[in-house]
């Protein structure tokens, strides 16, 4: 079969696990999901939730965007894919806890920290633009002072972290929910390096390792 690479052989593993407890599985799922979290990650292949937290089917509801990005609440917003799983997760699956899960070595913080697309001409794109304008600002202070370092894209993945909580708590359903303590926003960060997630101290604003 052309076009898919190695995909298909993964799939056919993944079909040739008829064992007891993979059926009965899936066989549950059929009748709907109940994620315990939602994970708005960044799309970077190296940094997949689900294995991250050894995740099993139905376990998280998993929303994936360049560098992991909550936009603030827009009642205008057209087509907007990310507010959308937000508020359906959110107001229809009545998930406990939103995580905001930023990782290391992020393309688009390198993207926002350079202004690598702020040249991209009409008509040929300007999305990545648009999309990394939400953190702009602070990207542009941070490579001021220091530059495209290490150290920035360090500052600028925790901060871009901190700025998708602020983002989601402007959503009013999100706002409601945490008040009535029946959802929590979090906020971790993952090491491809060291493969070690560091969580969010929002008393202290600080990023621990777990």
């Amino acid at each position: 079969m052309r076009g898919y690479g190695n995909l298909i052989d993964g799939y056919r593993r993944f079909r040739a696990d008829q064992s007891s407890p993979a059926r009965e599985q899936w066989q549950q799922l059929v009748e709907g999901q109940s994620p315990r979290a939602v994970i708005i990650a960044c799309c970077d292949s190296r940094a997949d939730p689900a294995i991250i937290f050894d995740a099993d089917p139905g376990d998280i509801f998993v929303i994936r965007n360049v560098a992991n990005l909550a936009p603030p609440f827009d009642a205008n917003g057209a087509r907007d894919g990310v507010s959308a799983a937000i508020e359906y997760s959110v107001t229809q699956l009545n998930v406990p806890e939103i995580v905001v899960m930023g990782h290391e070595k992020c393309g688009g913080i390198s993207a926002a920290l350079t202004g690598r697309f702020h040249d991209a001409r009409a008509g040929e794109g300007g999305f990545m633009d648009r999309w990394m304008s939400q953190i702009d600002q602070i990207a542009q202070a941070i490579a001021q002072k220091h530059g495209a370092s290490p150290e920035a894209h360090r500052l600028l993945e925790e901060a871009a972290i901190r700025q998708s909580m602020l983002n989601l708590r402007t959503f009013p359903f999100v706002a409601e929910s945490e008040r009535k303590r029946s959802l929590v926003v979090l906020g971790c960060h993952f090491s491809i390096r060291k493969r070690e997630l560091c969580v969010f101290d929002e008393a202290e604003e600080k990023f621990r390792p777990v």
